[in-house]
């Protein structure tokens, strides 16, 4: 294919109007952007989108994230023909995990358009269900290099009726030895169709790419919005009925310590916990009608790490400040943007790194727009198959909390509870976790293996002077 050198555009900012209403898109495709929250473009969104829509060759450069899949796939749904049951847009991918993401990202965008079908073709799942999900007649083509040489090889896949080419992480896939496999693809397109290329660099090989199977594409380089957080996030599709197991099977999967999880309901606080429990998980409910004693009992639980989940309602959350929280799960999308980023900044604090877990069903999609609209960033999708047990035996909180009856009112301070622990009853100051004196009573953190034993020994001994009263929470 005839080729010429590029030509450059460089966008730090969106365009003067970064409505997509400005865009030459459907009323139908506009209303379901609404919809999905997606309500102005990201930077990356606003300087390729005029130019895909045009049907223009594309080079683009942008950070993983920044909304790159969303300026594709409407460019590629806008050159659909649904009622043409024939490949008509071709996304290569390195990777299975992306090639799943960007699949779920064509499929919300393409909700305005009927009937529109999208077929992933990776490796690692067996090529028959493949070649007959191929058969049922595919618009839209998701996969990685390798596969779908076999399914062209094995002529199951037919690429006649392409007019849209998207070679998306285009400098990974060239990292990972693919040159030879996009080029052998490449060349099976009709040379009349459009090539829009994304990646977070610019190789070598990319100018090589653009010589050989581009016509005048225009490049342009968007700069980064901003620093990478140190919050990893995670998105999961769940339904109703499995949206709490799937809760149990991150717990079990990723092992935190401690794991701050957030309901829209105190209903479904109170359903959660129970589950949890029932799995044998140590959790406990915050919201917003408990008396002060039951939340200064659950606080501290959490606080000392002898409570491996708090779940909570927003309300009930407010002014919560735990160090060392591993983990986030929004068990329920927030409808606020802003909620999502409060929740979720609980983590990753004091230059530790975090895990925000989010799980989503389709009638929480709007939602989820909203949200990548507001980190100008696209969410990430794993599959629940990904969530294996990793641990042996069930996930118990390091610490168990020992309540002393009697608190500031009995002058009690920390430092007497640690002397009876240390120098009375001989533990290490390691074996001794969190210690907090409230109005009428003590809380005391102790590790798992001795707890038994230092009540016993609490009970026994003399805390300031006085014989006390100590029982396990």
């Amino acid at each position: 294919m005839s080729t010429t050198e590029p030509k450059t555009a460089t966008a730090a900012t969106p365009s003067s109007s970064s409505s997509f209403a400005t865009l030459a898109l459907s009323p139908a495709t506009l209303a379901n952007l609404q919809q999905l929250g997606y309500l102005e473009m990201t930077p990356i969104q606003a300087a390729s989108l005029p130019t895909a829509l045009a049907g223009k060759d594309l080079i683009a450069q942008a950070k993983t994230g920044s909304g790159k899949t969303a300026a594709f796939a409407l460019a590629l749904l806008t050159n659909l023909n649904p009622r043409r049951f024939a490949v008509q847009a071709l996304v290569l991918c390195p990777t299975r995990e992306l090639a799943d993401q960007v699949t779920t990202e064509i499929r919300r965008l393409a909700r305005a358009t009927d009937n529109v079908k999208v077929v992933t073709l990776c490796g690692g799942v067996a090529l028959r269900g493949q070649r007959a999900s191929l058969e049922q007649g595919a618009h839209i083509v998701v996969g990685t290099p390798g596969r779908v040489m076999d399914h062209l090889a094995r002529e199951y896949l037919n690429l006649e009726a392409l007019n849209t080419l998207v070679l998306d992480e285009a400098d990974r896939m060239l990292d990972m030895g693919f040159f030879d496999d996009i080029a052998t693809v490449t060349k099976q397109c009709p040379k009349e169709r459009q090539t829009l290329l994304f990646s977070a660099t610019y190789p070598e090989g990319i100018e090589k790419l653009a010589k050989q199977f581009m016509r005048d594409p225009l490049q342009i380089k968007v700069e980064s919005q901003h620093t990478e957080s140190l919050i990893e996030q995670r998105f999961y599709e769940v339904t109703r009925h499995n949206r709490l197991a799937t809760v149990a099977q991150l717990l079990n999967h990723f092992r935190p310590i401690s794991t701050l999880a957030f309901c829209n309901t105190k209903q479904q606080c109170k359903d959660l916990v129970t589950f949890l429990q029932e799995q044998g998980f140590s959790a406990l409910a915050l919201y917003g009608e408990l008396e002060q004693r039951e939340r200064d009992q659950v606080l501290a639980q959490f606080a000392n790490r002898s409570c491996s989940v708090l779940v909570a309602t927003d309300v009930a959350s407010r002014g919560l400040d735990i160090t060392q929280l591993e983990a986030v799960i929004n068990v329920d999308i927030t409808p606020d943007a802003e909620i999502h980023i409060h929740r979720i900044g609980r983590t990753g604090r004091a230059g530790e790194t975090g895990l925000a877990l989010s799980l989503a069903s389709m009638n929480e999609m709007g939602f989820v727009g909203k949200i990548e609209q507001y980190q100008k960033r696209e969410s990430v999708w794993h599959k629940l198959d990904e969530l294996t047990p990793t641990g042996k035996g069930p996930l118990l909180p390091p610490m168990v909390t020992l309540q002393i009856l009697g608190g500031r009112k009995e002058k009690i301070r920390p430092g007497d509870v640690l002397g009876a622990l240390t120098a009375d009853a001989g533990y290490s100051r390691e074996q001794i976790g969190k210690i907090n004196v409230t109005e009428f009573t003590t809380f005391v953190a102790v590790k798992r293996d001795i707890a038994l034993e230092a009540m016993q020994k609490l009970n026994a001994g003399k805390v300031k002077g006085k014989s006390v009263k100590v029982r396990l929470l």
